[in-house]
């Protein structure tokens, strides 16, 4: 059975399911859901609630939202888990896959969406706000990283979510210098991570904020 895995190599939250199929060594087929593929946009329209990708489907079973996505995948494969069998690590990675989700992804793609409305549609106190989000989120994820991965030593679920949430977001926010700058440079060395950047590279001429020559 084929596992098909829904979305875009350019969106965060799809870059987090990619980075785990890799590093688990699943295979899988990837849909791409663009104007071009109109059979995947109607797919992941009746796969997600609000047609929001990743989805992936193995068969009969369907499995939506990116961490669920990654959950899934580690029944499959033989590398290292993203979700540790220890409950204890297990808790501590998913909580930081919440964080990196909720107070660094979402206030990056808010100050995203505020440059793709109408400009007469705009409002900078959006943009301040996101902003004043992602300084506050900094400074907690800086106290708590260290020279390792994100929880301890080994790649997990939490390194999934870090990876897009910190590549965008030092794009219209930069990371001051310090612990959180480094292990954002640490990630986009690491093989499963560089793999998927290399694979958003032909998209970055839509970013709407102008894509740094960096990274």
């Amino acid at each position: 059975m084929t596992i098909k895995l829904y979305g875009h190599p350019f969106a965060a939250f799809a870059w987090k399911a990619l980075i785990a199929a890799y590093e688990r060594d699943v295979a899988f087929e990837f849909c791409m859901v663009d104007p071009d593929h109109a059979e995947n946009s109607a797919r992941i329209a009746e796969l997600s609630p609000t047609g929001q990708f990743p989805a992936l489907t193995d068969g009969a079973r369907v499995v939506t939202q990116s961490n669920s996505v990654i959950e899934y995948l580690d029944r499959l494969g033989h590398s290292p888990k993203m979700i540790s069998d220890d409950p204890d690590v297990a808790l501590t990675s998913r909580m930081l896959a919440y964080v990196f989700d909720s107070y660094v992804a979402e206030p990056m793609q808010q100050i995203v969406a505020e440059a793709l409305r109408p400009k007469d549609q705009q409002d900078p106190r959006r943009v301040t706000e996101a902003k004043e989000t992602l300084d506050k989120s900094y400074a907690w994820l800086s106290s708590r990283i260290g020279t390792g991965w994100a929880n301890g030593d080994s790649f997990s679920i939490a390194d999934c979510a870090a990876a897009p949430a910190l590549f965008y977001s030092d794009w219209v926010h930069p990371i001051p210098a310090g612990a959180l700058k480094a292990y954002r440079t640490r990630l986009l060395e690491h093989p499963s991570v560089a793999r998927v950047v290399d694979e958003a590279r032909p998209y970055r001429r839509f970013f709407p904020l102008g894509a740094p020559d960096r990274d």
